[in-house]
């Protein structure tokens, strides 16, 4: 089974016309997606490789029955661009945009309080639930159907642990990049709960990094709420205190967040730590056999 999406998974994607968006949507339809509507302002009635394009998202629902989208639109408009995706009622929303504005961010995450939608992101690269469906930028072709659930922090870490996996004969129920900006839509805890209750996931990795407490709520969670194995690794661990290492979200400061205090708490917690990445796939093979 996968969590979040499926094979039923009806997909628009919102700047279908720009260049990432015109790109990774044939991505996603070569690796099965099935991608319904585009929605681009001002050119509705226009098709995208057969794909009908709208105006707005409410009247690309209303036509086409679409349940999820994909998010393309640069920064300044990309808080607005899920705002309109939830008021038109998408329950699945996935913001792939790069570098949006922290403050805009916050009146999301008022917004979506009380909807019933989930965020994946900003600044993610998606999810995927192999040979069922794609929403993202992952490279599906190193993907494989199975039993491991994958929570990451970094898309670049998400496909050295999948391709581990996929060599030795583990397959994936479900990857989700969760995002690297400091204010994110679906967190660890929430994904845990999913993949604890899902019959086909039988064990989950997270990949997490530097800053904030993500990695240590979800070690609290995992004491407290789950009997499935999981396997993490902290990446970071060498980073200088207050520099910022890649991802807006990672960075230590006033003494929260470092990687020593992370891989510390989980493994009290019970969960398997990795300190090395490339050992990542023989842990999870060890756990599950």
């Amino acid at each position: 089974m996968s969590i979040i999406v499926d094979q039923n998974t009806k997909v628009l994607v919102q700047g279908i016309t720009g260049n990432e968006g015109a790109f990774h949507t044939r991505q996603m339809l070569d690796y099965g997606t099935n991608v319904v509507a585009g929605v681009t302002p001002g050119k509705g009635s226009q098709k995208f490789d057969g794909i009908p394009i709208f105006n707005t998202v409410v009247a690309a629902v209303n036509e086409t029955g679409a349940n999820a989208s994909a998010i393309f639109v640069p920064p300044a408009f990309a808080a607005d661009a899920v705002l309109e995706a939830v008021e038109a009622g998408i329950e699945i929303v996935v913001c792939l945009t790069e570098g949006i504005p922290t403050i805009d961010m916050i009146t999301v995450r008022h917004y979506m309080k009380d909807k019933n939608a989930v965020l994946i992101g900003p600044n993610t690269p998606g999810i995927i639930s192999p040979g069922k469906c794609k929403i993202g930028v992952m490279a599906g072709y190193i993907h494989k159907e199975g039993n491991v659930g994958i929570i990451s922090r970094s898309g670049t870490l998400t496909y050295e642990v999948v391709d581990q996996l996929t060599k030795i004969g583990i397959g994936q129920s479900t990857c989700i990049g969760i995002g690297g900006d400091p204010i994110i839509g679906l967190k660890y805890v929430d994904l845990l709960e999913m993949f604890e209750k899902d019959n086909g996931t039988d064990a989950v990795v997270i990949i997490g990094e530097i800053g904030g407490q993500a990695e240590e709520q979800a070690a609290a969670y995992f004491k407290e709420n789950m009997k499935k194995p999981v396997v993490a690794f902290i990446a970071g661990v060498t980073a200088p205190p207050g520099r910022r290492m890649g991802h807006a979200g990672a960075i230590v400061s006033g003494g929260v967040g470092d990687a020593a205090t992370k891989i510390k708490t989980l493994e009290a917690a019970g969960i398997r730590v990795v300190k090395n990445p490339s050992d990542i796939g023989k842990t999870v093979s060890d756990v599950l056999f």
